[in-house]
């Protein structure tokens, strides 16, 4: 059975409602958009994967001021890929303090919970080559 429409606009919704949150600084409702067992992977930043709500609210303050000022997210795509649990590709774009900005991919297992519609893990991907590195040795060349 196809994932209902109703359940789409949700795991957009909560998609989006991260970056509201985190760039209004209202860490203490991430619980309205993870798991408490969530597992946030920022390898391709070095930091590795951070578990649990508690600690992605001190990832986050460490960071302090080398958080983007604004998080925005579009191009939501999502898959079913069982009863109550999908995966949703999102792209991320982050605006500095010092309006430079960057691109990342966003790869979210997403769970329905008594509370409604959760990420429980949250892959970070760093978008750093145009084409993801295609045609890039020809370039160089």
């Amino acid at each position: 059975m196809a994932l209902a429409l109703e359940d789409r606009l949700a795991v957009t919704e909560l998609i989006a409602l991260h970056g509201h949150l985190v760039d209004g600084g209202e860490l203490d409702r991430c619980d309205e958009v993870f798991t408490s067992d969530v597992v946030y992977d920022l390898s391709d930043f070095g930091q590795g994967e951070v578990t649990g709500l508690s600690s992605v609210k001190q990832a986050a303050l460490a960071l302090g001021a080398k958080n983007p000022v604004a998080h925005h997210v579009t191009n939501v795509v999502i898959e079913e890929v069982a009863d109550g649990r999908v995966r949703a590709r999102s792209k991320g774009l982050g605006i500095m303090a010092d309006g430079s900005c960057g691109s990342v991919t966003y790869e979210d297992v997403v769970v329905r919970v008594d509370a409604g519609w959760r990420i429980c893990r949250r892959k970070v991907v760093a978008r750093r080559a145009p084409l993801g590195g295609l045609g890039q040795e020809v370039a160089a060349g």
